[in-house]
């Protein structure tokens, strides 16, 4: 049986992204936070966790990155996109002037801060677990009115009193689904490989020797941020999405690279990428380009001639 934790209960966006993965479930293990469902994986209770990793009105998730940071090694084997349009929602016949109080993710609130500033100015703001428990705490009286997706509102018998209220309309949210180690998949020539780098001392130019790795090899990076190691302060670490899969001559040498200068790097699982076309490789980066230098070298090594 395949059983998948993610952010629930049933009506998150979590619960919605579930439905762009390409291999159904065959039981579903709905999670009060992140950290519960990344935690079901570690412990065997479930097979997978879907869980967000970044906005892109929001960025990064950071209970998502510690986790992945920190912890029992897990791997990330697939992701999945979903737009995300927020909606006002309250137990039938309700209006928006009847609204006092109202309930939702800190996530969720952070995206429409600003409408409900300009259209509930006195209204009492509750940060609580998910979308979808908001919901369900108006259903059961707790709150007047829940931000969070239309299919909460089906769920737990509430009417839209407003519709897509986000203060930046077309919002993305990327998904990923843990799994506990395994060798990765196959390259597919658009994938995307994510890593942890933790320096090995905090020194000028520390980030620049990382990046470095990357450049040096035409590798372009799609995501980057630091995150501190919980250590004293000042002490931090870098998650990284890079385009490539660690199969690839360039991506497999910049990782170890990264191995040899930093203290220690977290590998997270190479993946195809659901988000577009990846970059060109530059000329003398690719496969071959590698194979034909480390042949040109071992002549070298070996005869002295080039």
């Amino acid at each position: 049986m395949n059983t998948i934790a993610f952010l629930g209960p049933e009506g998150t966006f979590a619960h919605a992204a579930l439905r762009g993965l390409p291999d159904a479930a065959d039981a579903l293990l709905p999670m009060a936070n992140v950290t519960l469902a990344i935690d079901a994986v570690r412990n065997g209770d479930a097979d997978a966790a879907l869980v967000p990793l970044e906005n892109s009105v929001e960025g990064a998730v950071p209970a998502t990155l510690d986790e992945l940071a920190n912890g029992a090694p897990l791997i990330i084997a697939e992701e999945t996109y979903l737009d995300v349009a927020f909606e006002l929602m309250a137990r039938p016949g309700m209006q928006l002037a009847d609204v006092r109080t109202v309930a939702t993710h800190p996530h969720a609130e952070a995206q429409v801060r600003r409408w409900l500033i300009a259209n509930l100015p006195d209204a009492q703001i509750s940060l609580v677990a998910s979308t979808a428990a908001a919901a369900r705490a108006v259903g059961a009286g707790d709150y007047d009115a829940a931000v969070g997706a239309r299919v909460a509102g089906e769920l737990y018998g509430l009417d839209v009193v407003a519709h897509d209220i986000a203060d930046t309309s077309g919002a993305v949210t990327r998904f990923v689904l843990l799994i506990r180690p395994a060798p990765p998949p196959r390259r597919t020539g658009n994938d995307r490989t994510t890593l942890v780098a933790y320096l090995r001392e905090n020194h000028s130019g520390a980030l620049l020797e990382i990046l470095s790795e990357f450049g040096t090899r035409g590798i372009n990076l799609t995501r980057i941020e630091s995150r501190p190691t919980k250590g004293r302060i000042g002490q931090y670490c870098f998650s990284i999405d890079c385009e490539g899969h660690i199969g690839d001559e360039r991506v497999g040498d910049a990782i170890a690279a990264l191995h040899r200068i930093c203290g220690d790097v977290r590998y997270l699982g190479s993946y195809p990428r659901r988000d577009g076309v990846q970059s060109p490789v530059p000329s003398g980066r690719t496969d071959a380009d590698f194979s034909d230098a480390r042949a040109w070298l071992a002549r070298v090594r070996e005869t002295g001639a080039s």
